[in-house]
């Protein structure tokens, strides 16, 4: 197990640069919808390792461009309407593109920070403002190692699309590396929700979400403020590991199988109760995004948010007790949520991740479609940078993980943020239990 506070001085020659599309796109306005704004306050960091890759990063920086004629919304600014709403304006001022060099190999730097672990270094941890207007988007890091590996890092502000939405960028990308055409501006995947097409909001008589807080206005500085400092670590679950954990589980319950998501998020909840002595957490919430291929646009946020209460104690309970309860039926909160955001002005601001302990499955997202030259990842590791105070928890595959059916033992990739000394406590608590270093 490894944690983020790692030395940045072997990480050197930054050079920065901004690409555009390919073909002039206008003045488009992209409106933002609802559950856009919602996740404003929220980014999406990966980084993706290659042993071995043949492109000059100028060669990765220039299929960039013609991928920004299909994604030309990541190469825009944020401006506001009249009434204060968000929108995106297509107006070609680019994405931004970080090149870098490593004086180490990728063996050594796995062997020094770990595979898995969201480096800082990698990902460039920009946030959208204070000058909005003027402030990019995305941002990807090339930086490349002195054998010839390639990290591959993406700042993703979740305000444009969920990981589904990150993951499809990316592995676009990579088929143009690969020497294949995209379609030209497939407006059917781009599509925005006008107001023409925006559903009439219902009144509806729910009581308010619990899986979102309103903090203050943020005005023009798009980020979270946390009264605790917060901290990043992952692990790795085996596929050894997993499946004898999946075991000792069902076990437990002869009538459930349980997802590996259901049972390590398990794990971790009963863990975090452990640490904080009874304090808690009795409600988590469970973030998952749709796949579906039915999407009607690449860019969009299509994520289910459901809330769970535990009416006993997390810390005493059997696992499999409270694997049932996040597998079971979830009240989707999405609708209900975006009932909160106003027309007009896109008001208030919210925060998602760390509003309650927060479990993200991003099992079903096919990160590892991602190649160059043919060559797949070794390794890839997922972070949200914008956690609020209860933390949050993201669930991915391994490089050997496949998507297959629920109860799969491939390996996964666990990566968590807490409040500092939780994290720490954490750490010690699973490697007691559970013997995860």
């Amino acid at each position: 197990m490894v944690s983020s506070s790692i030395s940045t001085q072997v990480i050197y020659g930054h050079k920065v640069s901004s690409v555009v599309p390919c073909s002039i796109t206008g003045d488009t306005v992209y409106e933002l919808s609802d559950m856009d704004l919602v996740m404003k306050l929220h980014y999406l960091h990966g980084v993706y390792h290659f042993r071995e890759s043949d492109f000059p990063t100028e060669g990765l920086r220039d299929k960039m461009f013609p991928l920004l004629d299909t994604f030309a919304p990541a190469a825009g600014r944020i401006r506001r309407s009249m009434m204060g709403r968000p929108h995106i304006k297509c107006n070609d001022s680019g994405v931004r593109v970080v090149e870098a060099q490593c004086d180490k190999t990728i063996d050594e730097w796995f062997d020094e920070k770990g595979p898995f672990l969201h480096h800082r270094e990698l990902v460039p941890g920009k946030v959208i403002g204070p000058e909005l207007n003027f402030s990019p988007l995305v941002f990807v890091q090339f930086t490349k190692f002195k054998c010839g590996g390639l990290a591959v890092g993406l700042s993703w502000p979740h305000v444009l699309g969920d990981a589904f939405s990150a993951a499809s960028f990316i592995n676009m990308w990579g088929q143009l590396l690969s020497g294949k055409i995209l379609p030209l501006k497939p407006q059917h995947l781009l599509q925005p929700i006008t107001k023409l097409e925006k559903p009439k909001k219902a009144s509806l008589n729910s009581e308010k979400p619990f899986s979102i807080k309103q903090v203050p206005p943020v005005e023009d500085c798009w980020m979270v403020a946390n009264e605790n400092k917060m901290e990043t670590f992952s692990f790795h679950f085996t596929g050894t590991k997993l499946k004898h954990l999946l075991s000792k589980v069902s076990g437990e319950s002869e009538a459930y199988q349980y997802s590996p998501f259901e049972v390590i998020s398990a794990v971790i909840w009963q863990c975090l109760a452990k640490v904080r002595e009874g304090k808690g957490p009795k409600m988590i919430t469970i973030c998952k995004t749709d796949t579906s291929s039915k999407r009607d646009r690449i860019l969009s946020n299509h994520q289910t948010l459901s809330t769970i209460k535990a009416d006993f104690s997390a810390a005493e309970a059997k696992l499999s007790m409270l694997a049932e309860l996040i597998s079971g039926e979830l009240v989707n909160e999405s609708e209900v949520v975006e009932e909160l955001v106003d027309d007009g002005s896109g008001t208030p601001d919210f925060i998602v991740f760390g509003t309650n302990l927060t479990f993200v499955d991003m099992e079903g997202i096919d990160f590892y479609r991602m190649e160059i030259n043919g060559q797949k990842p070794v390794a890839i590791n997922y972070n949200i940078n914008g956690v609020g105070d209860e933390g949050a928890v993201l669930v991915l595959h391994d490089a050997e993980g496949v998507l297959e059916a629920r109860g799969d033992s491939s390996g996964r990739i666990v990566t968590v943020t807490l409040p500092i000394e939780q994290a720490l406590h954490l750490r010690n608590e699973l490697e007691r239990e559970w013997g995860i270093a």
